[in-house]
């Protein structure tokens, strides 16, 4: 994307050149077929000789309209590459926040295995004392494979999530083993929807292209009607005719009687008008993008905050205590495999629901265009 660049600014030159001027020459009444007649006298008395230089002058200042008009070109291409990275940035750090779930959710995987190995290895104990039956120890190692299983899956997800984020910042940008740093965390937005529009409606690249597209356009309607001036055709001519020599000057202008480029200025000021009508979709288009994702991103936050509020401490004390109780034959397997679905469970969907805010805080960057949000 970022060749187009370069390719509309070489179009500039070619929109700045000039017409080049015209070298003819000609000489007439040669005696191919009386090749006797060929002489010094003969060369100089009947045998005419011209050679002339012409230049085409271009009116309606045409060479003025067509730079500007490439000028123009050249703007909307550069909004439309950073409005490129724009996007290839927001897949960069959807995909990035991807990765920080699946490396969260895969270290959860083994400290919960960690730990249940440990009810696993207690339970064990408490067999051999005849503390517990050996069905519920079978039903303790059974439960074991579920977490096994989540493992490794975890680490299946983690390692596809690593290789499509390496795929789109390059394979070649970083080692085969990489990982990503940093972990899910909770930021809350503080800005206000109004703002965050204002702000999107002055830096929206996208939004940009459509306004500067405007101007494309208008400089393809002044393109159109000085292309409607006809040029001057100018040439001077030195002439050898019957041993005298003479010079002449010469001027010709097409008459605009029936061309006049009428059709191609009534097509520029259509495209103008569509020009126009592209920049106000595109106004409400950012106006609707910030909008939704401020909505998306409040909600999601509400959420998080719910978890943070209490639920996620009450699921971890209802799991230790289950626990306990389990160890010193105050708890039945039962309650304690309930602890441990209701933990597991609701660290999941918290670091999903972490994962989701963090997604709608990188669709909202997206639709305000800026990085940097308050």
């Amino acid at each position: 994307m970022r060749t187009t660049v370069p390719q509309s600014q070489a179009q500039e030159i070619t929109a700045g050149l000039r017409p080049n001027p015209v070298l003819s020459w000609d000489a007439l009444f040669i005696p191919i077929f009386s090749p006797g007649n060929f002489s010094e006298n003969f060369v100089n008395n009947v045998q005419q000789f011209d050679i002339g230089v012409g230049y085409l002058i271009e009116r309606g200042r045409k060479r003025q309209a067509r730079l500007q008009a490439a000028r123009d070109a050249t703007a909307v291409t550069k909004s439309q590459l950073y409005d490129f990275e724009r996007t290839l940035t927001f897949n960069v750090a959807q995909q990035f926040v991807n990765a920080l779930l699946a490396k969260s959710n895969f270290e959860f995987a083994q400290q919960d295995l960690a730990s249940f190995q440990e009810t696993v290895n207690i339970s064990e104990e408490r067999y051999k004392a005849g503390d517990i039956s050996e069905g519920d120890l079978l039903k303790i190692k059974i439960q074991l494979l579920q977490f096994q299983t989540d493992l490794a899956s975890a680490r299946i997800a983690r390692a596809q999530a690593l290789g499509t984020l390496r795929q789109l910042i390059g394979f070649q940008a970083v080692p085969a083993n990489y990982d990503v740093a940093g972990e899910l965390v909770f930021q809350p937005l503080n800005a206000g929807r109004e703002d965050l529009q204002a702000k999107a409606l002055t830096q929206r690249p996208d939004l940009k292209a459509a306004q500067q597209g405007v101007t494309a356009a208008g400089s393809q309607v002044a393109l159109a009607k000085a292309n409607g001036k006809q040029d001057l055709d100018t040439a001077f001519t030195f002439s050898h005719v019957s041993g005298a020599s003479s010079g002449s000057v010469s001027f010709s202008i097409p008459l605009a009687i029936f061309n006049k480029n009428q059709g191609e200025i009534a097509r520029t000021r259509f495209a103008l008008t569509q020009a126009q009508l592209d920049e106000r979709a595109a106004e409400e288009t950012v106006v609707t993008d910030v909008s939704n994702a401020y909505d998306a991103t409040k909600t999601n936050q509400q959420i998080v905050e719910l978890y943070q509020s209490g639920y996620l401490n009450q699921a971890q004390q209802s799991r230790d205590i289950s626990d306990y109780a389990y160890r010193r034959g105050a708890a039945t397997l039962l309650d304690l495999l309930d602890a441990e679905r209701s933990y597991r469970s609701t660290q999941l969907a918290y670091r999903q629901s972490l994962a989701t805010y963090m997604l709608s805080l990188e669709q909202l960057r997206e639709a305000v265009g800026s990085r940097t949000l308050p």
